[in-house]
């Protein structure tokens, strides 16, 4: 059942000034303001190993998570990359994340792409 009030990232691009300028200001302030209840953010692909390796990210990943962003990452793409227990010391949740991305398309759940 669809929720409203729910909104997914799937953030596959590894470009940092679209992850900075688009990705983490509108998930942020979109908590911060209340235009959305909750707020999910998938890393996904090369994005996982971006945020594994680069501070800035990282920074950027707790000031979500102080606002209150739900922050989560691929299984498949952390363990090909060699860096899951780095996602997960940075307070990221890692499961297989393909179940449920089908399940937000099936479901025709808020998701938007970069």
């Amino acid at each position: 059942m669809k929720n409203q009030e729910h909104l997914y990232i799937l953030w596959t691009n590894a470009d940092v000034k679209t992850a900075e300028f688009m990705v983490f200001m509108y998930a942020t302030n979109a908590k911060l303001r209340g235009w959305w209840n909750e707020v999910t953010l998938v890393i996904w692909g090369a994005t996982a190993e971006l945020t594994a390796k680069d501070e800035h990210i990282q920074l950027l990943i707790k000031r979500a998570q102080d606002a209150g962003v739900k922050v989560e990452a691929c299984q498949a793409c952390a363990v090909a990359f060699g860096i899951k227990s780095q996602l997960e010391d940075l307070g990221i949740k890692v499961f297989s994340w393909g179940p449920e991305l089908t399940r937000i398309i099936k479901e025709e759940d808020n998701l938007i792409t970069i």
